[in-house]
């Protein structure tokens, strides 16, 4: 895995989890991934946070939830910003909500947390010393955050008005259009550092645009969760999925959706023992079958 010093703006960059029982959090995740984790707060303060680590290099962050917290006790990515005020801003002039900050968090950085016009709950992060995810897309790190949304259409002018995103969509069948979200440029800006990833994504055969590729979106229900509110997930690389839902679910998960295999991942879907859903994915590109 390539290490990471920073994002260009709109891109995500950071995902965190709030949860009651900290502990419990680093045991179950500790166990699925190999993660450990560095403690930022003493024990006994108001709200405890750890940096999550694969091999050295910061992957996500774990914490329990302030008094009055509106984001839910789930998984929440966040977007690289040059200001967490600014875009806050444009957030509610285009019918999103500010649930909270912007807000300084000491040496880190500055965020908030917003949702969109239905709901879904998504961060903004403006960097300090944290400068997001350091190891990304390897087998026991994120690899992709997804909308779930009725509105599309709507998402898709909300998103590219306060992130500059734009929608590649595709057709699922049965008239739902599913998508990729871009950021243009945002391939060039991966190749001045991994020269060989257009030709690793050509030989996979990658949908068009997904060099620019910085989240995926999907119609409410395609997953299999009917009735459920528009809402932002996370997905994990894993070296094996058959092995990592097992594993899983031994660890306490419950399971959302089975395995199954799509046109390039192997992948499910769980909530973790205190409810926080996530996907493991096993990238199989064309090539490899």
């Amino acid at each position: 895995m390539l290490e990471r010093d920073g994002y260009p703006a709109g891109v995500p960059c950071w995902v965190d989890l709030s949860q009651p029982d900290l502990d419990a959090t680093m045991a179950f995740y500790g166990g699925l991934f190999g993660w450990t984790f560095h403690v930022r707060t003493p024990e006994g303060a108001p709200v405890r946070y750890a940096y999550a680590l694969l091999d050295g290099l910061t992957v996500a962050g774990v914490g329990t939830p302030a008094p009055g917290d509106e984001g839910g006790a789930g998984w929440t990515s966040y977007v690289w910003v040059d200001s967490a005020d600014d875009t806050a801003a444009v957030v509610e002039a285009n019918g999103g909500k500010v649930l909270a900050g912007p807000d300084d968090i000491p040496r880190a950085g500055r965020s908030a947390l917003c949702a969109d016009p239905e709901g879904a709950v998504f961060g903004l992060w403006q960097a300090g010393e944290n400068r997001g995810a350091q190891a990304v897309n390897g087998a026991g790190t994120w690899n992709f955050s997804e909308l779930h949304t009725a509105d599309p259409d709507g998402a898709g002018r909300f998103y590219g008005a306060v992130f500059g995103w734009v929608r590649n969509p595709f057709d699922l069948g049965d008239g739902q259009k599913a998508g990729i979200w871009r950021v243009p440029g945002y391939g060039d800006y991966l190749a001045q550092r991994d020269p060989e990833i257009r030709k690793r994504q050509q030989a996979d055969q990658a949908p068009e645009g997904f060099a620019d590729a910085v989240a995926l979106m999907q119609p409410l229900g395609a997953d299999g969760t009917a009735g459920a509110a528009a809402r932002w997930t996370v997905t994990f690389s894993v070296a094996d999925a058959d092995a990592a839902f097992a594993r899983a679910v031994e660890l306490g998960a419950t399971v959302v959706t089975p395995l199954f295999d799509s046109a390039y991942p192997r992948m499910g879907t769980v909530t973790d023992p205190q409810g926080a859903t996530l996907t493991l994915s096993e990238y199989r590109p064309p090539t490899a079958n």
